[in-house]
């Protein structure tokens, strides 16, 4: 069965976490993502949340693997803005290999944010979004 936004937006939290950990983190990704935030998974309100957020506020990722840095795309404009390095690292979920997109020393706005990735799929990714060290979503990302 092949994995997409549609299917991880249905699945419960356990399962997403479950799908993280037995997944290896992949290569760095370069280029454009199509993200979806995923926020109350597996409920009915998943989807619509998910439509929302990609609408007004956040679209996607665009990395550049060779540099080891991303912008994210934001807005209903679709700005490029909140800059992150991009890395291998031990996963706070796990302790396994992941990919850390780290807003540490890169955005004063994020400055407490660390998302992992692990990729799940041909060119789809996911994530976790840590506030500080407080999970807080996930997400997924398509190339």
């Amino acid at each position: 069965m092949a994995l997409d936004a549609s299917k991880l937006l249905a699945m419960s939290q356990e399962q997403l976490d479950d799908l993280f950990k037995r997944s290896s983190a992949g290569p760095i990704p370069n280029g454009a993502a199509k993200g979806t935030a995923i926020i109350a998974p597996g409920t009915v309100f998943s989807k619509n949340i998910a439509e929302m957020i990609n609408h007004f506020t956040w679209q996607g990722k665009n990395f550049d693997a060779e540099r080891g840095v991303l912008s994210n795309k934001v807005s209903i404009l679709g700005f490029n803005a909140i800059i992150a390095t991009v890395y291998k690292g031990q996963s706070w979920l796990d302790q396994k290999e992941c990919i850390v997109l780290d807003y540490s020393k890169t955005s004063m706005l994020a400055h407490w944010v660390r998302d992992e990735i692990r990729q799940i799929g041909p060119n789809l990714y996911l994530g976790k979004v840590y506030w500080k060290k407080k999970r807080l979503i996930d997400f997924c990302l398509e190339f």
